[in-house]
């Protein structure tokens, strides 16, 4: 079964339990539940059967990874240019002091959501939206905004409202 991807309707399913949706968050990071991490992790297993994440592309075409160092150096590598050139061309340092790309879309996404740097992709990426961590619970405020952005995120996050957390 796959579920139907409408970045809207997500839009306007998130806006309206966004207030439910942070005291759920704040709660979790505050009472640390033992099994959290057990729930999070299958529900995300569950979740992923369903949701092709090239149907939706929906995080590569509205925010931006934070990129490290490490990232800005394979990148460039892959690319087959100078550090200094792909950090001019590509990305800058936002007000936090981290690198992110100078736009949205990600400028390696291609108009098939297919990634152009996929096996050299940031770590950001590869790890994202990290609904498949331990320590989810440090993880509420970025789990937050991402339900308004990734239908896996919201999806994971109604079914955990849902669970008997202990």
């Amino acid at each position: 079964m796959s579920i139907k991807i409408d970045i809207e309707k997500l839009r306007f399913d998130a806006k309206a339990v966004a207030a439910e949706n942070k005291a759920f968050y704040a709660r979790l990071k505050r009472k640390k539940y033992k099994n959290l991490d057990d729930n999070v992790i299958e529900i995300h297993e569950d979740v992923f059967e369903d949701i092709d994440c090239l149907e939706c592309a929906n995080c590569c075409k509205c925010i931006s990874p934070i990129l490290t160092l490490k990232d800005i150096e394979r990148l460039a590598k892959h690319l087959k240019m100078k550090v200094g050139d792909f950090t001019t061309q590509y990305v800058h340092m936002d007000g936090d002091g981290d690198y992110v790309y100078n736009s949205t879309p990600c400028p390696f996404l291609m108009d098939d959501n297919y990634c152009m740097v996929y096996e050299k992709r940031p770590k950001a990426c590869s790890d994202y939206p990290h609904t498949d961590r331990r320590r989810f619970h440090q993880l509420s405020e970025i789990s937050l905004k991402n339900t308004h952005i990734c239908p896996a995120v919201y999806e994971i996050t109604e079914q955990l409202k849902k669970r008997n957390l202990k």
